[in-house]
């Protein structure tokens, strides 16, 4: 029996209490899949923000024929991050912030936007972070996130949505690779450089990108790039914009190289706070009815 409970941070508190293991299906824009092992949230797959799949791939972490030789060696996505550790393609204390950091990431993408509902369902193999993150703690630290953006007088679902550009007063160097068609300023602040981070972020900035568009393009989480883009803009280096999305938009679909785990067809739209109607508990599945967030 799956408990009934008013919003998506509710239900995870407790299955937690449960020690539920399984998946929790979020419906509405962007949505996603929540990963429960014994209670703990593992991992969490939105197209709003990189998974760690995509976060390991994108910036050649992991190269793509050594990621389809371990995906094969461990067809179990569960204990593919063991694996990977165990063939020395990643150490384990990297692969344990790569995979938290994501699961973190997604709940903040998943809370930008108003959701519809949820569904839950049995274990759906994935990279996972172990033991797995507390529902309460993520809650808490996606609070503090959307908290933290609030001071530029925009929404955080609002910065999500705007277009970044260059302005005119900055110089130009070649392309970050990977991110064709945009030149990256290489503007110095006094004696100093700005950090590779920066550059290569804007690199990718041309007017027609979201900040989740770039994020999927370098490989990095969507909360530190809008981070990132705040404090460029207050450099005087990029200009937030609303225009309309052109033919030739990224894709935000995340990286998934042939037969890896993430390859298993798109995660549903939503957002972690959806309210139910009151009611009593319903046998799993569980689906959440559509409301505010």
């Amino acid at each position: 029996m799956t408990p009934a409970a008013r919003n998506v941070p509710a239900l995870l508190q407790g299955l937690r209490e449960g020690e539920f293991t399984g998946t929790v299906r979020v419906s509405g824009s962007p949505g996603g899949m929540i990963h429960l092992r014994d209670g703990l949230v593992g991992a969490i797959e939105t197209p709003g923000a990189p998974s760690a799949t995509s976060v390991l791939l994108t910036p050649g972490r992991i190269d793509d024929a050594a990621w389809l030789a371990a995906c094969a060696a461990e067809p179990d996505a569960d204990r593919l991050g063991a694996y990977l550790v165990s063939a020395g393609l990643i150490g384990a204390a990297e692969l344990e912030v790569v995979c938290t950091a994501a699961v973190f990431d997604a709940a903040f993408a998943m809370t930008l936007s108003p959701v519809g509902g949820w569904e839950t369902g049995e274990r759906e193999p994935t990279l996972l972070t172990t033991p797995g993150v507390e529902p309460r703690h993520l809650t808490e630290e996606t609070t503090r996130r959307m908290t933290s953006l609030t001071g530029s007088g925009r929404t955080p679902g609002e910065l999500a949505r705007l277009r970044p550009r260059l302005t005119k007063n900055e110089g130009s160097v070649g392309a970050v690779a990977g991110v064709p068609g945009a030149g990256a300023p290489l503007a110095p602040r006094g004696d100093a450089w700005l950090p590779r981070r920066y550059r290569d972020l804007l690199g990718g900035v041309n007017g027609r990108r979201t900040p989740r568009d770039l994020a999927f393009a370098l490989g990095r989480g969507l909360y530190p790039v809008l981070l990132d883009l705040i404090r460029l803009e207050a450099l005087g280096l990029v200009l937030w914009e609303a225009g309309a999305a052109t033919g030739d938009r990224p894709s935000t679909a995340p990286r998934v190289t042939p037969g890896s785990p993430a390859a298993t067809g798109p995660a549903p739209a939503a957002g972690p706070l959806p309210r139910r109607r009151p009611g009593g508990a319903s046998p799993a599945p569980d689906r959440g009815e559509k409301g505010a967030t």
